[in-house]
Parts: structure tokens; C-alpha cells; sequence
């Protein structure tokens, strides 16, 4: 924990997560804006943004090839990270579950008693799931549309669809993350940007979280 005035703040991510998360965001981003006109004629007036329909496919490819790269930049820059978040996202216990209980609740602005999280709380671990989920659907199918000389034509015919769902679901997913990252837990926005958030915020959000710190904190004060 560090204090830095007032309010007191504790980090919480490490630059490489910030970084992963962000090439994520961004390469999502221009991959959903750059696929729209290639989808739908409606959509036909972003064309001249790419430069027409060439420089769309060329600028969706090379935001393909940046989606892949989060992982890779969590295996080389921050291991640390990436086993922290393995690791809760494969741990459910009691408290995950009650959380869910109440979440709707919080999700509409009324008034919820959550237990005590851990360093991600289970909405955010099913949040990550689902990314897992449609990065795999959207990267797996990209490949065969990209490639499809050198797929079986049934593979081809399937990629397609495939390609669509995982595209409707993570839509859906970016933005009930970014409204709930906005409108239910705003203090936790200065984590993904500067990799600290406020100690209160950890307490009341991330409360099994905060105790561990809390505890790590005491054993360094007996050791030093």
C-alpha cells in the first residue's frame, strides 16, 4: 500500500495488465468499426474513414493480428498478473455465488449486500470467461475466413456464422462492462489507466482482496 495524500491508494495492476488490457480494448475496437461496412450496407459511409473497402479489410487484418496479442504480452510482462487472474477466474466458491445473487440488484442502482470479494469479483470473472469465450469463437473463425484454402470447405461455411455470434456476444460484453466499469464502480477506471484505486474502493469492492494486503502489510511491519 502507498500513501499518496489523501485519499490513500493501493496498486492494483502492473503496467503489463494495463497494457494487455488496453491492446485488447483498442484492437476490439477498431475490428467491430472496420467490420460494420463489410457487413452491412448501411454501414457503407465508414468506407472512406479506411480509404474504401480495401483499406477496411487491410486495417480490420492487421487489428486481427493485434487482438492476439494481449496474452503474449502477459506471459512476457507480467506473469505475475496473468497467474493472479488464472487463478480467481477458476476459483468459485460461496461468496462468488452470493455476490450473483445480489448483483442485479447493484446492476439497477438499488441497494445490495455483497459479501466479500476477491481481487476479481465474480461479475468480473464471468466477464472474463466470456471474453475468453468469444476471442476464441471471433480468432478461431477469423483464421478460416482469412485462410480458407486451407480449410475443409465445411469449416469454411461454419466460420461464418460462428464469426457473427462471437461478434453479437462480445459486443454485448464490452458494453456492459464499460457501463458498469462507468456507472457501478467508476474509482476502479483510475486501476486500468494509472494501476492504482483508492483504498476505500478496495475495501468495499474487493474486500477478501483488501484483508490479504492488509495482512501482507502486518508481516512486513514485523519483519522490518
Amino acid at each position: 500500500m502507498s500513501n499518496r495524500g489523501n485519499p490513500r491508494m493501493v496498486k492494483r495492476f502492473n503496467k503489463g495488465f494495463i497494457i494487455s488490457h488496453w491492446v485488447n480494448a483498442g484492437s476490439f475496437f477498431i475490428l467491430y468499426i472496420s467490420a460494420l461496412p463489410m457487413y452491412t450496407e448501411f454501414f457503407d459511409w465508414l468506407y472512406p474513414i479506411f480509404g474504401g473497402p480495401a483499406g477496411a479489410r487491410l486495417v480490420h487484418r492487421i487489428a486481427a493480428v493485434t487482438f492476439m496479442l494481449p496474452l503474449p504480452i502477459l506471459i512476457f510482462f507480467d506473469r505475475q498478473g496473468l497467474r493472479r487472474w488464472s487463478k480467481n477466474i477458476f476459483s468459485w466458491k460461496k461468496h462468488d455465488f452470493q455476490f450473483l445473487t445480489q448483483f442485479p440488484k447493484e446492476f439497477f442502482g438499488l441497494k445490495a449486500k455483497t459479501p466479500k470479494q476477491d481481487f476479481f469479483n465474480a461479475g468480473e470473472k464471468i466477464n472474463s470467461w466470456l471474453m475468453i469465450v468469444t476471442a476464441i469463437m471471433l480468432i478461431g473463425s477469423g483464421i478460416v475466413m482469412w485462410f480458407p484454402l486451407y480449410f475443409p470447405h465445411g469449416f469454411v461455411l461454419w466460420a461464418y456464422p460462428i464469426h457473427n455470434v462471437g461478434l453479437g456476444l462480445s459486443a454485448a460484453v464490452a458494453i456492459a462492462h464499460i457501463y458498469m466499469s462507468i456507472k457501478l464502480a467508476k474509482p476502479s477506471l483510475n486501476g486500468i489507466f494509472k494501476g492504482d484505486v483508492t483504498e476505500k474502493y478496495a475495501e468495499e469492492h474487493h474486500g477478501r482482496w483488501y484483508d490479504e494486503l492488509k495482512e501482507e502489510e502486518k508481516e512486513k511491519r514485523k519483519l522490518g
